[in-house]
């Protein structure tokens, strides 16, 4: 589990794609010296396993549905390339933090950066949601994009408005944002569950109880 504060960037030093999977190996002389073969690791908001650790390097390996839904993908478009610039965030530990919301690496899919606009020192980053994510948007409530736990400013035309301060624009990886770029998007796991629980209770059917049994029941 992660909490989408962005501790660490790296850079993509080699990505190998395959329909069916694949592997990235990332230069991140920061965080190297903390990780080891077999850990947890969120690039860009999409846990992954360390398979490899070498100097200021690590490898993860791509299961085919990292490699179909999340920005890695060969189908995503603008995807990832050699010398992108990643966000990097360990997995939460006892006793740590809890500066942003619960997230735990498993990408719904991409979405697309609209705009990123100066605002006097700050800066609003607009990013397009697909139909099938914008259910878990909420104005105000909590969003993970490319692995960094952000409030939804704002929430209009299938765009989520995001208002984005100076620390984090130098710490984090939207710098680099551009329209059009693909990007990783997250939901609030809490309200993920309170979907599936209302879906499973409005697939039961629906009983009657009569005033005699409520009374046998003590009501």
């Amino acid at each position: 589990m992660f909490t989408g504060i962005v501790e660490h960037l790296g850079r993509i030093e080699s990505l190998s794609l395959q329909n069916d999977g694949g592997r990235v190996t990332v230069h991140a002389p920061t965080l190297v010296c903390k990780l080891a073969v077999s850990n947890s690791i969120a690039v860009n908001g999409c846990c992954l396993t360390v398979v490899s650790v070498d100097n200021d390097r690590f490898s993860a390996d791509l299961s085919g549905e990292t490699v179909r839904k999340t920005s890695f993908g060969v189908n995503s478009g603008a995807a990832l390339r050699k010398g992108a610039r990643v966000n990097l965030e360990q997995p939460l530990t006892a006793g740590k933090e809890f500066g942003g919301h619960f997230v735990l690496g498993h990408v719904d899919g991409t979405g697309r950066v609209a705009h990123l606009r100066p605002e006097g020192e700050n800066w609003w980053y607009g990013v397009e949601v697909p139909e099938s994510f914008a259910r878990y948007i909420v104005p105000k409530g909590s969003i993970t994009i490319d692995g960094a736990s952000l409030t939804v400013a704002d929430w209009r035309d299938g765009i989520a408005e995001i208002a984005v301060i100076p620390y984090t624009y130098e710490h984090t990886n939207i710098r680099d944002r551009k329209p059009g770029d693909a990007v990783n998007l997250e939901g609030d796991i809490l309200g993920k569950y309170v979907e599936r629980y209302l879906e499973a209770r409005s697939s039961k059917p629906m009983t009657k109880i009569s005033l005699a049994e409520l009374t046998e029941q003590g009501f």
